[in-house]
């Protein structure tokens, strides 16, 4: 296990996804990915830009052959992204998880920002959570594909 454990993203590949907050719809998209993202207190934007690139090029969605071979940008598909700090949880001692190494809300949510702005700007539709609160997210995990993505 590293020391410092890096940005983190459970990619899964969805039909569709929604999260709602007190009962109301609060982001969701059609074909394409739901990231959830957790983000470490050592991470800073640039991960973050890195990471919507490797993101949108992940090459998880079938071609007529039936082998991955497109990417999110290759198919038009949409990203729900969700923060999710229990990524960055450390379960190596006992049975209940530190979060010591992720980032504090005030640090990790500028990042978070810079992650969504990043896909944006390579050309996906993204819609997310609210920061911070606790969400239901419901989703219908295509394949089923998940990729954990560390950077």
């Amino acid at each position: 296990m590293r020391e410092n454990r890096p940005v983190r993203a459970v990619v899964q590949r969805v039909s569709e996804a929604s999260v709602r907050l007190g009962g109301e719809v609060r982001g969701a998209c059609g074909r394409g990915v739901v990231v959830l993202l957790g983000v470490a207190a050592s991470d800073g934007e640039a991960k973050a830009t890195r990471l919507a690139g490797k993101v949108s090029r992940l090459r998880v969605f079938e071609n007529e052959d039936g082998r991955f071979d497109r990417s999110l940008l290759d198919v038009g598909g949409e990203a729900l992204v969700i923060s999710q700090f229990t990524l960055i949880a450390d379960t190596a001692k006992g049975n209940r998880p530190s979060f010591t190494r992720a980032a504090a809300p005030e640090v990790a949510e500028p990042i978070y920002d810079r992650f969504c702005d990043a896909l944006r700007e390579l050309g996906v539709h993204v819609e997310t959570g609210v920061f911070g609160a606790r969400m239901q997210v419901e989703l219908v995990n295509d394949g089923p594909v998940t990729i954990v993505l560390d950077l």
